[in-house]
């Protein structure tokens, strides 16, 4: 991103947030929530969209616990203590702390990661402080990805794996047919989330509605195993395995991944249904499917090859592969088009360069189709699967995305109860110290499966960090760069009525991300051609730290001179900057603008090393790569390409 807008430094063209946000921000309070009426459909669409994920965990999290202790046989004791540990864990971490408390700090309504970020951003005046919470988002949203990655390939396989327990003769079909699954679900991405979720909800309904009732008929026959709903196992099975026992909380956290989700999703839906949906409907099933398949261990130990499955009646088993299958293609989907938001937010917000965003629905501005992150998604989960073959080994590298991220959310999160809702730090420390101190211990019980597969998300948490702050680093600089190098505009509007510059009919728009200085492709236009047209407008685009902008705050236009405007056009990171629309509502405030005699002049510019370098060598090569990368503004920015005057500068940082 430089100071004019080109596909040279890509990014959209924006100063810092926190010094472009004009007028009051503030955060939501509980009573600001979005209020919808409950609705059945309503209730079904967070079925289908917010709890996909977490809706598919018993296919694999109770058998993946269960496997650690498998050796020497199943005691009761063992199977009440991990399905203790898991109903615990759903009540703890996803009821307590998402669904009772961080649903609360909504940003304009919207949640997930970098909302959370930006709400805590805004509550700390530091640069520092706001740069090591900007960190923290970072290092959320690098392992949401990863999450991201790993959820289609392990749902999938899981589901299509319940074929063996059908017949044996499926067990060298299970990769080809995930394989197939996969790649469609990717290549129909394009066509929007809308389309693809019409049937979502009630798959999803009849999804759970089957979970509990397997349940239900299991309990019935084994009442005993309701003991594990007393805390009293956990505490003796962590008392009595220890070590072991922190290593089997790597495989009861699979039981609350997509929690995320209930947070992430709240802007679609609002706080409401996400709670009433959860408490009623969803947490229920779950628990009552956990307490049936215990129960079947109970009475049959070698059950363990496949407790959901096994749960079935045999003629019922191949009809739930089909249902499986369905809601974890619906669990992928939420994951999918996660990403596809949490991007958009990205670029939004600074982080990584311009992507191609395509809405695909006319009437829902959150329904987008990524190209650039579809493909690199579908790339990675295809590896993963035909790398580790089965869900038990992709386990291994599920948890760290999930519990990472969980530990960034509590940490943002006490920061914004404190100083957004004034809560005092001893009711912080003693509502969220717990709840931090178990997702750290979900985190580091997940830390010893890194050679097993652990290290997937790592590496790629690890790539993109490096990515966003390199990138967010070489914006730094070129803004110092422009800020060093330009002239001040009010210099050269104060000096424009002496020159002899010739004037010629038309409109021209400056991109600039400086608003104060004077882009440089109006030099360079200055200096071949020798003319300035009769009307000018230096437009500048802001990124604030929220949602979505009120329309009434979208555009600030300052007159410099007759016929020379400063435009700032502001966005939230859920919006998608159009400029021809935009300077065509200048009309209503009496500035003409006729579309087809307007001409955009765009910075083209060159990173190259300064004779002094302030980043390393290979952050330049790393950022120039990225730079070229870039989508065209003209595509980013809505502009149309044959009106686009593009001239290049070479820039040293």
């Amino acid at each position: 991103m430089g100071q004019d807008c080109g596909s040279g430094a890509g990014g959209p063209i924006t100063a810092q947030s926190a010094a472009l946000q004009r007028g009051p921000v503030t955060a939501h309070t509980p009573d600001a929530d979005k209020t919808r009426a409950l609705t059945p459909a309503l209730v079904l669409g967070v079925l289908g969209v917010v709890y996909g994920d977490i809706g598919t965990s018993p296919l694999y999290a109770l058998r993946a616990a269960l496997l650690h202790f498998s050796d020497d046989g199943l005691e009761r004791w063992e199977i009440l203590g991990i399905l203790s540990l898991i109903i615990w864990a759903l009540i703890l971490t996803v009821t307590v702390k998402y669904v009772f408390f961080v649903l609360r700090a909504d940003n304009r309504g919207e949640g997930g990661i970098l909302a959370l970020m930006a709400l805590a951003q805004r509550s700390v005046e530091s640069p520092r402080a706001r740069w090591a919470i900007a960190l923290v988002g970072i290092v959320g949203a690098c392992l949401f990805f990863g999450d991201g990655i790993i959820t289609p390939a392990i749902s999938v396989l899981s589901a299509v794996e319940g074929l063996k327990v059908v017949d044996d003769a499926f067990e060298k079909a299970v990769i080809p047919i995930a394989v197939v699954i996969l790649v469609g679900l990717f290549l129909a991405q394009f066509r929007g989330t809308g389309k693809m979720g019409a049937v979502f909800g009630p798959i999803c309904a009849a999804w759970f509605f089957v979970l509990g009732a397997l349940g239900v008929v299991e309990i019935v026959i084994n009442p005993s195993v309701l003991a594990a709903l007393s805390p009293h196992f956990a505490v003796q099975f962590c008392l009595e395995y220890r070590l072991l026992a922190f290593v089997a909380f790597g495989s009861v956290v699979l039981a609350v991944t997509g929690a995320e989700a209930l947070y992430a999703d709240m802007g679609h839906f609002g706080r409401t249904p996400i709670r009433w949906a959860w408490l009623w409907l969803v947490l229920p099933a779950l628990m009552l499917n956990y307490l049936g398949q215990g129960a079947l261990l109970l009475r049959d130990a070698s059950a363990l090859e496949n407790p959901f499955y096994l749960l079935a009646p045999e003629w019922f088993r191949l009809p739930l592969v089909f249902l499986a299958t369905a809601a974890t293609i619906i669990a992928s989907q939420a994951m999918i088009s996660g990403a596809y938001t949490i991007a958009r937010q990205c670029v939004q917000l600074g982080f990584i360069p311009r992507l191609e965003v395509r809405h695909t629905s006319e009437t829902e501005e959150g329904q987008i189709y990524m190209p650039q992150v579809n493909t690199l998604l579908l790339i990675g989960v295809l590896i993963l699967v035909l790398s580790f073959h089965t869900s038990d080994n992709l386990a291994a590298a599920y948890g760290i995305a999930v519990t990472g991220t969980f530990v960034c959310t509590s940490m943002l999160a006490m920061i914004v109860f404190r100083r957004q809702f004034g809560w005092a730090w001893p009711v912080v420390i003693g509502v969220f110290g717990p709840l931090l101190l178990l997702d750290v211990l979900f985190f580091a019980s997940n830390v010893l499966k890194i050679p097993q597969g652990g290290y997937v998300p790592l590496v790629l948490g690890a790539g993109l960090f490096a990515m966003m702050t390199t990138w967010h680093r070489g914006r730094e600089l070129l803004f110092a760069r422009f800020r060093q190098d330009g002239l001040p505009l009010k210099s050269f509007i104060a000096r424009l009525p002496q020159s002899r510059t010739i004037r010629v009919p038309g409109t021209a728009v400056f991109m600039t991300s400086q608003a104060d200085f004077l882009p440089g492709a109006l030099l360079h236009n200055l200096k071949h051609n020798k003319v300035l047209h009769e009307r000018v407008f230096f437009v500048t685009v802001t990124n604030e730290g929220i949602p979505a902008v009120p329309v009434e705050r979208r555009r600030e236009v300052e007159e410099l001179s007759p016929n020379i405007h400063r435009i700032f056009l502001r966005y939230g990171f859920q919006e998608s900057p159009n400029i021809p629309k935009e300077l065509e509502a200048l009309k209503e405030v009496g500035i003409p603008f006729e579309p087809m005699q307007t001409s955009y002049f765009l910075g083209r510019e060159t990173v190259v090393a300064a004779a002094v370098p302030k980043m390393s060598r290979w952050r330049q090569w790393l950022f120039t790569i990225m730079s070229r990368n870039a989508v065209p503004a003209t595509e980013f920015f809505r502009i149309p390409s044959d009106r686009v005057v593009e001239l290049g500068v070479r820039v040293a940082i």
